[in-house]
């Protein structure tokens, strides 16, 4: 299917929280068919009723809209090949699946688990392979006959073939499985329901899909896919079999590949923080890829144009939180302020804003927004930053408070109040309000900012404090102040 115009699929399972290793592969496959023109396939594999749920089918939905990581066939949008949810298909896959026993292709296999863990046993005892053995590739109608008499239930298993599978990996290169170590395997489970090895496969085969992007730990599975495919083929139910690429693994801590139960592995942690969607997934990106040696920082419309799957690094690719953080922060200094006003909308009410609603002056906030912007690494900072502009009393914060207060600084603050009185009331002349109330008592501007930097905000680090004095307004500055003369005084 090389010459073939690029069809991809990123079909994940709905199961839990989408996983930021998960997010990755569909970026590539979204990269990789917005690169070529091609079509990219969102397909949900819901087989699994116990493990698979609505709320999870929902959260995949929602997260892929988040992202903007939109698809051309699938949920929601439909296409020549729905339904697209596989819970949807079985009907197609016990059809492929006789025609698979039909055709010689696949056999049923009476072997009881208890058999198959024996057989296992000795096989690794001997240094042996310890895969299927292949007991039931050949059985007589006798052999069936009293199999059945003793109540046993068949599974399908496919038949590889006895030579070598040879294929080259888009990411990998050339590889090679020989026959002993990709053993006959399942493809329909004794109670009728097909496994993940049938309808994964049947269904890139039926939906035309051209290449396959997808996770290193699927490895060891793409050869008996390919055989598969090959018999489809054969079956006139596959048009070809699609190119494979083996993305790298995504590595947390302790050089452990990164699970869903790790905590920094959850999208939704990223949401709830207030990362943007293109700063994670500018990040995402570089597990594995990069724009240019000495670019990090990129739009999603420039990863479009330069992706290619061949440039793709086989060795596995190590999450960086803090590498994370510093891309997104710059992603957000380069919004438009109108822009940075709008995304920071979540994190400004309930249930992030300590402040009453009504005590909310949007006014206020899009005064103070630019200088906010260049000091968030998340969205979810900004209530931190600006809750003294919205609440009744700055925010309480003991360790400051003994930090800025040192001797003198009630002499100090009686001297700046004074003058902050007076002057005029933008952010040039409140700092020269200040200045000159430092030098009065021999301080330079950082130690006789500090004390009126905790009175009227509270905290001793924050967004530049003569332009918040500014838009909080004189007379609040005052009353504060004026409230930490009389704790001092206390």
């Amino acid at each position: 299917m090389a010459n073939a115009t690029p069809r991809v699929r990123f079909c994940p399972s709905p199961t839990g929280n989408p996983h930021v290793g998960l997010v990755r592969t569909a970026l590539f496959n979204w990269a990789f068919a917005r690169h070529h023109g091609g079509t990219m396939v969102f397909r949900i594999e819901d087989t699994d009723a116990a493990r698979d749920s609505e709320e999870s089918y929902q959260q995949l939905l929602d997260a892929m809209r988040w992202l903007g990581l939109d698809w051309d066939e699938g949920p929601e949008v439909g296409g020549p090949h729905a339904p697209y949810r596989q819970s949807q298909r079985m009907d197609l896959y016990r059809e492929v699946a006789d025609k698979l026993l039909q055709g010689g292709y696949a056999y049923k296999c009476y072997c009881t688990t208890e058999e198959l863990d024996e057989r296992r046993e000795a096989a690794r005892a001997a240094g042996k392979p310890s895969g299927y053995d292949g007991q039931c590739r050949v059985l007589t109608a006798e052999q069936v006959a009293g199999y059945q008499d003793e109540g046993r239930t068949p599974i399908v298993r496919f038949r590889m073939p006895d030579e070598p599978i040879t294929f080259t990996d888009l990411v990998r290169g050339e590889l090679t499985f020989t026959p002993e170590n990709v053993p006959d395997f399942g493809i329909v489970r004794a109670n009728g329901a097909p496994l993940y090895t049938l309808v994964n496969p049947v269904d890139d085969a039926l939906m035309e899909i051209t290449h396959v992007l997808r996770g290193e730990d699927l490895l060891s599975s793409t050869p008996r896919q390919i055989a598969l495919y090959r018999a489809l083929m054969e079956l006139g139910i596959a048009k070809g079999v699609p190119e494979f690429g083996h993305l790298p693994y995504v590595m947390g801590e302790g050089n452990k590949k990164l699970s869903k139960r790790d905590p920094q592995a959850s999208l939704n942690l990223y949401r709830e923080r207030g990362f943007l969607p293109h700063g994670l997934l500018n990040y995402l990106s570089l597990l594995g890829w990069s724009l240019s040696g000495d670019q990090d920082i990129f739009a999603m419309d420039e990863m479009v144009a330069a992706f290619d799957i061949k440039d793709v690094n086989a060795n596995p690719a190590r999450f960086d939180l803090k590498k994370a953080e510093a891309i997104n922060a710059e992603h957000i200094r380069r919004l438009e302020v109108k822009d940075f006003v709008a995304a920071c909308e979540p994190w400004l009410h309930a249930p992030f804003a300590p402040w009453a609603p009504e005590d909310f002056d949007r006014e206020r906030f899009e005064a103070i927004a630019p200088h906010a912007q260049t000091r968030l690494t998340v969205l979810s900072d900004i209530t931190a930053n600006v809750d003294f502009l919205f609440l009744e009393r700055p925010a309480e914060d003991e360790a400051s408070w003994s930090k800025a207060m040192k001797e003198g600084s009630d002499a100090l603050l009686r001297t700046a109040r004074a003058k902050l009185a007076e002057t005029a009331w933008n952010a040039e002349d409140i700092k020269a309000a200040v200045v000159a109330a430092g030098e009065e008592h021999g301080l330079k501007l950082g130690k006789a900012q500090a004390p009126v930097r905790v009175a009227v905000t509270g905290r001793t680090v924050g967004l530049p404090l003569f332009e918040s004095l500014e838009v909080l307004g004189r007379e609040r500055t005052l009353e504060r102040v004026d409230a930490a003369l009389a704790r001092l005084a206390a």
